[in-house]
């Protein structure tokens, strides 16, 4: 096949082709077949006969009146001339067209009567003629209009549809449906369509590789780190038993845990993205889970001068929604965490859970520096942490862990900066019952 440019190229020129003969084959059947209908008409070779016969026995005028009769009847104009006289009896308009080979030359119709009579026949309309020039131009222009119509369209949808279909296809994967492709039908296209959907099927088969690979590396790797850090945990215990330097000991066991909830982040993050939407449900309630969340915290807000305000809506204390609580409850979890982690002490982190449209919104806003608005997109992405805006001690992990969490029971997780400062962290999930 040939390449897209000369399909669009030949198409459009192919296009204007046909539409030239097709409208001056149009306006010659038009006119051919005015022609032929006056040729048609019942009794016209006998009325010129007559006409003829009658001028012979009597007189010029007698044939004349008996034609005008005639050609009433008929709603034409009947005229007899003699051959070497010419058509110089006829109106000039008559006379142009019967001289006339252009496209728009609408010429009456000549009937033969013998070797030095005609008889011209053309229908009643002014005197100057009968199809006006004008609509034929119509005619080729209405053509023109149709077949470029045609063409443009055929070329606008045989290159966007493709096209179409793959945005939709990369918003799809962009959503994190990976199995998708383009497919085979655009791929096999022999033309730079074709092209492009075969290397966007190969960069997507790379890309969705190198994402398990990551992916698989870090679960084999926080996988097998797990049995040496519990070894390890059991030797600073023992070593702290034995004598050893307490507070030596006491920073060991402090990495130490710090690795071992690295690694149970990463699992925990791993069984989420797998799982997906697959997971256990049942009714939970939301605010609940948030309540029991905010006990859990209690002591480490305590420890961090931060205070925790919750608001609730009357309706949004009866709202159900359909998941697993211990994944709700981490992903509510987490998003506190984060709050509470940047907020400098002596200031507060603010809970307000409303009910919506069927829906149910948790916003968890705190006082710290916020985050720039670049960055904000990339809040729920794996071991990404703004540090230059928010440093933390955390591994980037909890918000991309909420994030999965939250779309595996089919709700949405954004980020904003607030006017009055800080971050703020929204979820919404669906109501499955409003009791």
């Amino acid at each position: 096949m040939l390449p897209l440019f000369w399909r669009i190229f030949l198409s459009i020129w192919l296009a204007m082709a046909v539409t030239v003969i097709a409208s001056n084959l149009a306006t010659r059947y038009l006119l051919d077949r005015e022609r032929q209908s006056i040729e048609r008409q019942v009794g016209l070779q006998e009325i010129g006969a007559e006409a003829l016969d009658i001028r012979q026995r009597e007189s010029r005028g007698a044939a004349w009146r008996h034609l005008r009769g005639e050609g009433e009847r008929l709603d034409l104009h009947l005229m007899l001339i003699e051959k070497e006289q010419g058509h110089h009896r006829l109106p000039r308009g008559i006379r142009e067209r019967l001289k006339s080979s252009g496209w728009y030359s609408h010429k009456p119709a000549l009937i033969e009567l013998d070797d030095n009579y005609q008889l011209v026949a053309w229908p009643r309309m002014g005197g100057e003629g009968w199809l006006d020039p004008r609509l034929f131009r119509f005619v080729e222009m209405a053509l023109a209009f149709v077949l470029i119509s045609l063409a443009c369209w055929w070329i606008a949808r045989m290159v966007s549809r493709p096209l179409r279909h793959m945005e939709t296809t990369a918003r799809s994967i962009a959503g994190g449906d990976t199995q998708l492709r383009v497919p085979e039908r655009i791929a096999k296209r022999r033309d730079e369509v074709g092209q492009l959907a075969t290397a966007f099927n190969a960069m997507t088969d790379r890309l969705c590789q190198l994402l398990d690979r990551q992916n698989h590396l870090l679960r084999d790797i926080s996988h097998d780190l797990r049995t040496p850090l519990a070894r390890q945990r059991v030797a600073i215990e023992l070593a702290s038993d034995g004598g050893a330097d307490p507070e030596l000991m006491a920073s060991i066991l402090s990495q130490n845990e710090r690795l071992e909830a690295m690694t149970g982040q990463i699992l925990a993050l791993y069984r989420v993205s797998e799982r997906g939407g697959d997971i256990e449900r049942e009714p939970v309630k939301p605010l609940m889970l948030m309540n029991r969340v905010l006990r859990d915290g209690a002591d480490y807000a305590e420890h961090r001068g931060v205070d925790c305000k919750l608001t609730a809506s009357e309706d949004s204390k009866t709202a159900v929604v359909l998941g697993d609580a211990g994944l709700l409850q981490r992903a509510f979890d987490n998003v506190l965490q984060n709050a509470l982690d940047h907020t400098p002490p002596g200031k507060s982190v603010h809970i307000d859970v409303q009910r919506g449209d069927e829906q149910i919104r948790l916003t968890v806003a705190d006082e710290g520096p916020g985050v720039s608005d670049e960055l904000l997109g990339q809040l729920f992405e794996p071991f990404f942490r703004a540090d230059q805006s928010r440093g933390g001690k955390g591994w980037g992990l909890g918000l991309a862990i909420s994030r999965d969490i939250i779309n595996a029971h089919d709700g949405h997780i954004e980020a904003s900066n607030r006017v009055e400062g800080g971050l703020q962290v929204s979820i919404s999930l669906p109501v499955f019952i409003n009791g």
